[in-house]
């Protein structure tokens, strides 16, 4: 027979914990990309990514912007 684990609901797994990592590691480096380009180009990015246009700077503009698409496929 199969034995049960009582796990409370809130635990998050480390597989879960290392995928959401893995997601959030390689969407920075995708969104960082065009934020970077947009910003060397002088295109205004922000309106590209969904970003406040009152972010303090690049990084925290693609963070916003990551944590916004994480939201949409979780």
């Amino acid at each position: 027979m199969s034995e049960m684990i009582n796990e409370p609901n809130n635990v998050i797994s480390f597989k879960e914990n290392l995928s959401d990592l893995l997601i959030f590691g390689a969407s920075f480096l995708v969104l960082f990309t065009v934020s970077l380009l947009g910003q060397l180009i002088g295109i205004h990015w922000k309106t590209w990514l969904s970003v406040s246009e009152d972010s303090q700077n690049i990084f925290i503009g693609t963070k916003e912007a990551v944590y916004n698409f994480m939201s949409h496929i979780n």
